[in-house]
């Protein structure tokens, strides 16, 4: 569209002088492109368009835009999008522009780099709108690879450290945002800051996990370990909610030669043997499998993983049958496989597929994430699993319940999670069929957060979505007045990321 065409279709809220700048050619009004960009993977919020678009195709595109909104008396705002795979419009801008980071990767900017350094050992230079399965398979090259992961690899290296980056091998990794050495950040003033734990480091450790609002990452450079071929991938069913949490515990606290992967999730007679987690079932193993749920309404799978290669191949069972000894699952109801590693972490992908072709995947999806301290998780199974949702009865897509420690994660980063050294994460990743049954799954999250309000549970949301400045208050609690600061510094317009709702 010419600059003539594109001031037709001008929204007010940004001056047309824009135009007079070198990105112009990349800034589009065109109401689709405004409409495409403003949907995201929750499809919840669906009201709020941008005024414009900017597909930037070199990282000084981004620098032009941010600055010419700082310098005016009344900026516009600006939010960095990924693989658009937020819930509840954290990637949108009402009357601002949306920045399409993939469409740096068309270009010849960061990439993904694979370097070594004395300091340390093997890491990755990654672009921040680089796709997590694409550093995957870039750095398998090598023999290489991340050592922390989310379960799904279709999500951005800036969209998962702006929040944390979290799986079932937090327990011996720490989260992704525990795994970066380095970053380069434009900032809410439009200047490109490169910083790290010494350099920076108030930019640094505000952006990990600081929900888009100090800055938007360009580079990562990401910590590599040598990477297996294969792994053991185990799961066991328990009716026991009290043995199946002891089992989890002691598992993530073996350090020497222990799993690399833990998690859990419910299973329940309506949906568990259809959703995309039980392609890991035969047949026989899930008519067995349902005759037990008819009994005990609901149940709990313990999943875990050991990864190798083929030096340990040899040994690899031996160690398992040592990892698992004592633990109380049911008898009988002990699950193996043996796969590739990337078929491993790439694992939701198949789903995802299958649900496309059911039309199940382009759906809302009102997902509810937290942190549920240790002291707490019996009350909240007796409460909210073995009552709230089992009285609802319609679990529309995986719940995962899986412990970790405090003692991976830094807390001079702006992520938030319980004070007690052991924390469960807890998952609700609810897709419904239409508007009607998102209502219907929305109004239990709010029962779910009400009781564990009205209780003290002392729960965090993961992914945090809050409507009033006193819950962000509550939520970051004595992180707050640091959090405050170090946007005062770094975005004092309050430019960057608004569909957060946490400054506006």
């Amino acid at each position: 569209m010419s600059n003539l065409g594109k001031l037709k279709s001008w929204n007010p809220s940004i001056p047309q002088d824009i135009f007079s700048l070198n990105i112009s050619s990349k800034l589009s009004t065109n109401s689709d492109d405004i409409k495409e960009s403003s949907k995201d993977f929750g499809k919840i919020v669906q009201k709020i368009l941008s005024a414009a678009v900017l597909y930037p195709s070199c990282v000084n595109d981004i620098i032009d835009l941010i600055q010419f909104s700082y310098g005016l008396s009344v900026p516009f705002q600006v939010a960095a999008k990924g693989h658009g795979h937020s819930i509840r419009g954290q990637a949108m801008a009402q009357n601002g522009v949306i920045v399409e980071m993939k469409s740096l990767n068309n270009n010849n900017n960061c990439g993904i780099r694979v370097s070594w350094d004395s300091d340390l050992g093997f890491y990755a230079d990654v672009g921040g709108e680089q796709l997590w399965v694409d550093v995957l398979h870039s750095t398998l090259e090598y023999g290489l690879a991340p050592v922390s992961w989310t379960d799904y690899l279709y999500l951005t290296v800036g969209g998962t450290l702006s929040n944390a980056g979290i799986s079932g091998q937090i327990f011996r990794y720490g989260p992704q945002i525990s795994n970066v050495h380095e970053m380069d950040v434009i900032t809410g003033k439009g200047e490109l800051v490169t910083c790290s734990k010494d350099k920076n480091s108030e930019l640094f450790f505000g952006v990990l996990g600081g929900l888009g609002q100090f800055g938007i990452i360009i580079r990562a450079k990401i910590v590599l370990d040598k990477a297996s071929t294969r792994v053991k991938w185990v799961r066991m069913l328990y009716d026991d909610f009290s043995k199946f949490t002891k089992d989890q515990e002691y598992l993530i606290s073996i350090h020497h030669n222990g799993l690399d992967y833990v998690e859990g999730s419910l299973m329940m007679e309506q949906s568990s043997l259809n959703n995309w987690r039980s392609s890991f079932f035969s047949p026989s193993n899930q008519t067995k499998i349902a005759s037990l749920l008819s009994q005990n309404k609901i149940m709990y799978c313990l999943e875990i993983v050991k990864y190798y290669d083929d030096h340990t191949a040899n040994t690899i069972d031996e160690e398992l049958k040592k990892l698992v000894q004592g633990l109380n699952y049911l008898g009988g109801f002990m699950f193996k496989k043996d796969v590739t590693f990337v078929e491993f972490l790439n694992r939701v992908r198949k789903g995802q597929m299958e649900l496309e072709l059911k039309g199940m995947w382009d759906v809302p999806h009102p997902w509810l994430n937290l942190f549920v301290p240790k002291s707490n998780i019996m009350k909240f199974n007796a409460a909210v699993f073995e009552d709230i949702i089992l009285r609802q009865n319609n679990p529309t897509g995986p719940i995962l319940v899986y412990p970790t420690s405090r003692k991976r994660w830094d807390d001079r980063m702006s992520a938030i999670i319980p004070e007690e050294e052991t924390f469960y994460i807890v998952g609700f990743l609810h897709s419904s069929s239409g508007n009607n049954e998102c209502k219907i799954l929305d109004d239990q999250n709010k029962e779910i957060l009400n009781y564990c309000d009205k209780v003290g549970l002392n729960i965090k949301q993961y992914l945090p979505h809050y409507n009033t400045k006193e819950d962000w208050i509550k939520h970051f609690g004595k992180k707050w007045h640091i959090f405050q600061q170090r946007k005062t510094q770094f975005d004092p317009k309050k430019i960057l990321s608004p569909g957060q709702n946490i400054f506006n």
